[in-house]
C-alpha cells in the first residue's frame, strides 16, 4: 500500500519497548506515529491528525485517562478513536477507560493478531461513520459542503489559526443576476449553472471541503494559512474562470453568468468572532455587487 493513502497510528507510551512492539505488528498497514507521554501526544493528536490512537495508561506526569478527556474535550481531537493499551486488567479500569470515551482496550503482552484485528475494525467503524456524516454535511445539488458542514470545518481551522497565529482568509460568492437568469432558464437550468459554478470552486481549492454553498446562489471558501494578497488573487482566478464558462442550455444554447466576490483577512485571537469576521466579507461582497459586480472587493479586518 502507497505509505501516503495508509491509517495513521499514533501510539503513546513512556516504555520504547512498548511502541517498537506495536510498530512492528503495524508498520506493514498503517503509518506510526509515537509519543513517549501525555503532552506531547496531545500536541502530536492535533498536529496530526491521526486516524486512531493507542493510549497506555500508566504514564508518568499524565496518566492515560487524564489524557483521553483532554482529547475528547478538544474539537480538534474529539473523534479521534482511542484504545487503551494496558498491563492492568482490572474491570474498574475498563469501566472507567470506556466511560471516558475509549472505544476499546488491548492488554499486555501484545497478540499480534488481536492488535491488528481490533485495530483495522475500529479504523472500518471511524470510516464508515465519517462517511455517515460526510452525507449529512453535504450539499446534494452541487456535492459540495452544505453550510452546517462549513460551518464545522470553519471553527477548526479557526482554532487552529489562534494557536499558532496564522492567517486566515475567507470569501463570500454571490452569481450575479441568478433570479433573471431562472427567469430566462428556468429553474432546472439555473442547477445547471450551480453545479458548474461549484465545480470551478472545488477545482480552486488546496482543500475540497473548505469550499461549501452557503445556501442559493452564494458560496464561501475559507483559505487557512492565506494572506490578503494571496487571497485576492485566487478570488480573481475563480472570477475569471466562472466569467468563462459556457454553459448549454435548451437547443444548446450556450448561457454565460459572473459572480462577485467579497473578501476578508485575519489573524484571529481569542477575542475575535467569526460572525464579525464573516460580516466583513459580506460587507465586501455588498460592495463588490454595488459598484458593478463581476468584481472582487477585499476588506481587511
Amino acid at each position: 500500500m502507497n505509505q501516503i493513502n495508509k491509517n495513521s497510528v499514533l501510539i503513546v507510551d513512556d516504555q520504547e519497548t512498548s511502541i517498537t512492539a506495536l510498530a512492528n505488528i503495524l508498520s506493514r498497514d498503517y503509518k506510526i506515529y509515537s509519543a513517549d507521554n501525555g503532552q506531547q501526544a496531545l500536541e502530536l493528536a492535533e498536529e496530526l491528525s491521526p486516524d486512531i490512537i493507542l493510549l497506555d495508561i500508566l504514564m508518568p506526569d499524565m496518566s492515560g485517562f487524564d489524557v483521553i478527556e483532554k482529547l475528547k474535550a478538544s474539537a480538534l481531537t474529539k473523534n479521534i478513536p482511542v484504545i487503551f493499551i494496558t498491563g492492568l486488567t482490572s474491570d474498574d479500569d475498563e469501566e472507567t477507560g470506556l466511560r471516558l470515551g475509549a472505544v476499546d482496550y488491548i492488554t499486555k503482552p501484545f497478540k499480534e493478531a488481536i492488535v491488528k484485528a481490533r485495530v483495522n475494525t475500529h479504523l472500518k467503524i471511524a470510516e464508515q461513520m465519517r462517511t455517515i456524516e460526510r452525507i449529512g454535511l453535504t450539499d446534494p445539488l452541487t456535492q459540495i459542503s452544505n453550510r452546517r458542514g462549513f460551518n464545522e470545518l470553519f471553527d477548526t481551522e479557526w482554532r487552529k489559526a489562534i494557536k499558532k497565529r496564522y492567517e486566515i482568509s475567507f470569501l463570500m460568492i454571490d452569481a450575479d443576476n441568478f433570479k433573471d437568469y431562472n427567469d430566462i432558464y428556468g429553474h432546472q437550468q439555473g442547477d445547471v449553472l450551480l453545479k458548474a459554478i461549484a465545480d470551478v470552486f472545488k477545482e480552486s481549492a488546496e482543500n475540497p471541503d473548505c469550499a461549501a454553498r452557503w445556501g442559493g446562489e452564494e458560496f464561501v471558501m475559507l483559505l487557512p494559512g492565506t494572506g490578503s494578497e494571496e487571497a485576492a488573487e485566487i478570488a480573481e482566478n475563480i472570477r475569471k474562470k466562472v466569467e468563462a464558462l459556457v454553459i448549454p442550455a435548451e437547443n444548446g444554447r450556450p448561457t454565460k453568468i459572473t459572480i462577485s466576490i467579497g473578501v476578508n483577512t485575519i489573524i484571529p485571537d481569542d477575542e475575535t468572532q467569526i460572525a464579525d469576521f464573516v460580516n466583513k466579507a459580506d460587507q465586501a461582497l455588498y460592495k463588490a455587487k454595488e459598484t458593478g459586480r463581476n468584481k472582487v472587493v477585499t476588506s481587511r479586518s
